[in-house]
This record gives C-alpha cells, structure tokens and sequence, in this order.
C-alpha cells in the first residue's frame, strides 16, 4: 500500500489525467458530454425534433433542449435555448404545432409552439409535473398524467401553538407501504398519477380518473372520445406491483371499462387506427425474477386476444401501431445490442435498426428510443461504443442514415479506447457469456496491462456495444477494462435470464471469471493487478467475489446489497423485491438461510482483498445502511476498507456530472494505491 500523500497525489493526478496528455478523455470531459433522447418524427417524415441534452459546469446540473433537423440531415437548428429543461417534443396530428414541457419558468409547464412562425405559448399551469402528453387525434385535446394531491392521514388532534411559538415540525404519520423512492430525497407526498384532458388552446386542466390508484401508458380512440390506460385498480394493489390491466376511459364522463383480467401486467400500447383492435404489452405473472413481456391484440371489446411475439424470446417495450393498422413496430434488446422491429398481424418479424441505445453516458445499458411517421419513416437514437446517443433515421425495407454527431467537437480531438467483442464459455456449465474489452488509447499488444472487471446492475439488465463514459475514463487512465453479461443479464433469452432466480448471486461468479481468464489467455494483461468494481446488482457480486477469491488486488463495492434480509425491508419497492427474487419473506420457515446463503456479508470473514465502498447519502434503492453495514463488518476484520459518501445523490449517482467525476476519480484512486509496482 502506497503512503497517505501518494495516493491523494495519484487521486489528483487520475482526476485531472495528464494535463499534457489531452488527446485522451479526461474526467472533466464529462460537461463537455452531449446526447440525443426523445427523437420525434413530424407525421409527413420530413423532420425530426430530438431533446437535447448537455451539462451546466457552473451549476453541476442535467440539461436540455430542443432541437430540429431535416430527415435529409439539413438545416439543424435549435428550438429552444437557454439553461432550463425542456423535454416530451409532441408533433400535433396535422405538423403545424409542436408541444412540450419546460421548466423555464421554474415548473414544469406545457408549451405550445407554431411551427410556421415560431410562435410560442405556455398553455397551462399546473401544480405539478406532467408525464405521458397525448395530443386527441382531432388536435383539440391533450391529455397527460399528473400526481394529483391527496388527503394525508390523521390520528390525532394536536392543539395549535400560541402565536409566534417556534415549535418542532409535526410528526409524519404514514399508513401506506411505499412511503420513500430512489430519486425523492423527502417521502412521498399523499395522492395519485391521475389523467388530465387539457384543451390545446390552453386553460385549466379536468382531472377524468379518480381514486387512490395511479394510471400510465395512455393514448387516444381514433375518434377522440376515449382514452386507453393502464392501470392497478385493486383494493390491495400496494401487494401487486405487477399486476395492471387496460381499460377503456370515456372522456366525457369518466366512465371507465376494464378490458384485461389476468394476473401479470398489462400495459396500453394504443388503439389500432380504424378503432377496431387494441394493442398491448405484458405477460402471464408467475413470479419469475425475469419475465418476457409480449405484444398482444385483442378486439376493441377485449376479447379474441393474441400474442404476436410468443415466439420471440426477448421482452418487447416501445410499441406503436404501423399507420396502416397491418402492424406494429417495437424495440427489443438481442445479445447486448438493441434493435427497432416490425411485426405483422400474422406473429412475422422483420428488424428495421440495430445500435438502438446510449442514453445512460455513465455505462454502456440499453435503453433507447423511437417514433414513427404516418408514412412510415422512424427516428432513433443511435449509438456505439464510440459516441453517446445521436438522432438517425430510417424507413422500412431501407437503409439507415445518421443525422447527428453531437459529440465530434470534442472526439476530434481525443482518442477513445478501442472496444472488442468477446465469448467465453463458463467454467461452471460451458453456457455461452458475451463480454467487451474496451483497451487503452494508443494499445500496445506487447505490452502488460492492468485489468478492471466492470459489473453491471440490475441484475435483470444488460451491458453492450454502446458507449460508456466510466469505461473510457478507467481506459484513459492505462487498465484494459473489461464488462460483460453474466448469467442472468437480459437480452438472451427468458431461460439464461433465469438461470439466477432466487439463486442470485451464485454461479454468476463463474462466469464472470471465467471471463477474466479469457481476456488474460490474450496475453496483455498483467495478472498481479487485476481490480474489480460494480455498482448496484454489480456492487453485490463484486462484494461475493471478495469473498470467493483473493485474486483481485483491490475492489470497490458501489452501492450494494449485503444483506437480503435487511434490503428487502428496508429497500423502495417491498411489495417486490421478496416476492420476486427472494420467493418468501424473510420470517418464512427456511427463508432465513436462503437469505443467508445469498447474501455477501455471509462471506465477509473469507475477505482479504483491500475494498473500498462507495454508495449516495440519498440512495433508497440500496440504502446506506446496507454499505454501512459492510464497511463496518471489514473494518472490525481489520481488512483495508474506506467509506465514500457520495453527498446529494440517490442510486443513479452518474444522473449529475460532478458525480460521476467523483466516482471514476475514486474508484482509480483506490485501485493505484494497491496497484503492483
């Protein structure tokens, strides 16, 4: 172990690189960072209007606005400017009018603008946040989600203090289950997501859905006079988080008909464009860890219901009905790499796009976006491991064009690591595991490198061939880096997912070894430092490989799981985590050693590699306590341990730059200091 002065020095020195070696990515680079999201097609196809997304160094905050381009690449330009957030670009039915929220007036307000002359006007004020915006298909109505306030619960009457008394806030009685989430530093106001219907020419919005129930996925009947939602309407849907169902809602009245009936989710996806079909998402509930959700079609009724992917063994997400009503284009995830597609009505499948994705600049997950034209032209995010998420197009049966290169300002002059796909099998059953091995800038073959083995989260989630700022920053910095899709990950298949159901983490561990034995069969990887990191379902198998193995010369545990016994009581989602990965409550007869025996502080006394944690002060997806825990069971083994406290963050720690800096800077820091010399 290096002394206390050197490691702050190398700190300082792998934060700021070397300031005469610019040509790779620095973490200050991170502000410099630009990425396409939301790309929205106009109904002819002839434009696109993309949210645009860019960081504030002055205030260490997330921004966005709008812009324009031609589906031919010309005449790209801004909509919107300033230093506030602008976000949900609608095109109205006809492509004369766009909407969209801003916060530039401090809330989150709905905005419409004229496209001939570039007109603006706000056209609601709202007491909170609106979500899912629709326009009616006549262009005379919006509807949108919004929490709606609700009445807090009292047991009791306190009497009013005197005039001028300075007394402690009141206590906060809570009766509901979820009462705290990851991302909401304060608990949970009292009330719902309800549906608002808004006139486009603006005023006050009337709320057409009540109860203590929240409703998502909405969209419009093809004659404007209902709206499709989804939604849990049980008495006991606080126990049933996986358990929505579609049903129809007249806007005139509120009358509402419930169209699905079985147990699993069922999400709108919309009506079909004559009116007589309706599409939607979802799967039958048998409390798997990983569940494959299909497209189905049913009569406007509800009945004759379909699947059109049972034969696709990948989950579907980001529906839309063709404008023809023949079919419906989708996005599903294959192998590390998301695509957008087309079925028919008869279950066949075409894929139109591949390198779908890059809206996570921290590390390389999936996601991504798309919309479609009335004649067909779809936009999407486009990304690879070499730039973040950039707007292209495409049309079915041809080819794809890239509109968008936010980023070459500032990649034309710094030099990324190259990054290689890889397969090996696992050393525990010979299963096929997927990886990518990003190398340092300016790689030499010949030469030995040290490795990081980066883990992602989920653990429901996939790594792929997009581009990750953390693994540029750890390549920059000299490691080959290398991330992978254990068992378990998305994007293989229902089975490989739940190779891992309630047996999480378990041979998991195999695979990812042998991974690393695979990347060091190459030949360029020094074995006296390899160094090990993950966060959040990465933060537990990083946290059970120490204590599987000694082989690692440093590790750092990023906001993990330690205890399954405390996590599933003390986590933001209770109704789900013990009934879906655990497949008991904690108290259950026999339950207690399952908890146990998957839980890495079962394995702390085997512990000897030097491990720093590092999880947010305001993270309640895997709480504090849950590292806390950890840090004090090394320090009392007196094994090398520090606590990083990373301030104002939730479970997303990258979600604000100067974050992510830290973190990357932190993670280096540790493992130079146990780096072999």
């Amino acid at each position: 172990m290096k002394s206390a002065l050197t490691t702050l020095l190398l700190l300082v020195a792998i934060t700021f690189t070397n300031a005469q070696n610019a040509s790779v990515l620095e973490p200050i680079d991170v502000f410099d960072l630009e990425y396409a999201s939301d790309p929205q097609i106009s109904p002819n196809g002839g434009q696109v209007v993309y949210v645009r997304n860019f960081k504030d160094i002055m205030t260490d905050k997330n921004r966005s606005n709008l812009w324009i381009i031609d589906a031919g690449g010309g005449n790209h330009r801004p909509l919107t400017t300033g230093m506030e957030n602008d976000r949900s670009p609608r095109w109205s039915p006809d492509g004369k009018q766009l909407l969209y929220v801003s916060s530039k007036e401090e809330s989150s307000q709905l905005y419409l603008r004229w496209m001939d002359n570039g007109m603006e006007a706000r056209i609601s004020n709202l007491a909170s946040s609106p979500s899912g915006i629709a326009w009616s298909p006549d262009g005379k109505w919006i509807a949108f989600t919004m929490f709606a306030d609700g009445k807090s619960p009292s047991l009791v009457s306190l009497p009013a203090k005197p005039k001028g008394a300075k007394w402690n806030a009141p206590p906060k009685y809570i009766e509901k289950m979820k009462f705290k989430a990851d991302g909401s530093p304060n608990m949970l106001p009292d009330g719902n997501r309800h549906i608002f219907v808004l006139s486009a020419e603006g005023g006050t919005p009337r709320q057409i859905t009540e109860g203590n129930h929240n409703y998502g996925s909405i969209s419009w009947s093809p004659d404007s006079k209902s709206i499709l939602a989804s939604a849990n309407l049980q008495n006991n849907w606080e126990y049933t988080p996986s358990d929505n169902e579609v049903h129809e809602i007249e806007v005139a009245t509120g009358d509402l008909k419930t169209l699905t009936s079985r147990i699993g989710p069922d999400n709108a996806v919309g009506y079909s464009p004559n009116g007589k079909k309706i599409a939607y998402t979802g799967f039958d509930d048998k409390l798997l860890g990983l569940q494959l959700s299909q497209i189905y079609v049913m009569d406007r009724d509800g009945k004759n219901s379909k699947s059109l992917t049972a034969d696709l063994d990948r989950s579907v997400e980001n529906v839309i009905w063709s404008s023809d009503g023949r079919g419906l284009y989708f996005q599903y995830h294959d192998k590390g790499n998301s695509k957008v597609a087309y079925v028919d009505l008869n279950g066949t499948i075409s894929v139109l796009a591949n390198d779908v994705g890059g809206l996570s600049l921290g590390r390389p997950y999936s996601g991504g976006q798309f919309s479609i034209s009335k004649n067909d032209v779809y936009a999407f995010t486009h990304s690879t491991p070499d730039h973040p998420a950039d707007v292209a197009v495409g049309r079915r049966g041809g080819s794809v064009t890239r509109l968008t290169r936010l980023n070459d300002d500032l990649f034309s002059h710094k030099e990324l690591g190259e990054v290689e796909e890889i397969w090996v099998k696992s050393s525990f059953d010979g299963t096929d595991i997927q990886g990518w091995i990003c190398k340092p800038p300016n790689f030499d073959p010949t030469k030995k490198y040290p490795l990081i083995l980066e883990i992602h989260g989920g653990p429901f989630a996939n790594y792929g061939d997009r581009f990750s700022a953390e693994v540029q920053l750890y390549a920059a910095a000299g490691y080959v880096v290398l991330y992978t899709n254990p068992r378990g990950s998305t994007s293989y298949g229902a089975d490989f997912g739940n190779l891992i159901h309630h047996n999480y983490p378990n041979n998991d561990y195999d695979d990812l070894m042998s991974c690393v034995d695979g990347v060091i069969a190459k030949g360029y990887v020094d074995e006296e430092n390899l160094f090990v990191t993950g966060g959040s379902g990465g933060g537990v198998l990083t946290s059970w490989i120490v204590g599987k193995t000694d082989r690692f010369r440093a590790a750092v545990v990023a906001k993990p799981v330690i205890n399954w016994t405390s996590f599933v009581l003390h986590a933001d989602n209770p109704a789900f985590f013990a009934k879906y990965w655990m497949g008991g409550m904690p108290w259950e007869e026999g339950m207690q050693e399952k908890y146990w025996a998957r839980s890495p502080l079962s394995l702390v006394g085997n512990v000897v590699t030097p491990t720093m944690l590092l999880t947010g002060e305001q993270d309640y997806r895997t709480p504090m306590s849950e590292t806390v825990q950890y840090y004090t069971a090394l320090k009392l083994r007196k094994i090398q341990t520090a606590l990083v406290r990373i301030q104002n963050s939730g479970h997303g720690i990258a979600n604000t730059p100067s974050n992510l800096m830290s973190k990357v800077a932190y993670v280096l820091g540790w493992f130079e200091d146990y780096k072999a010399e």
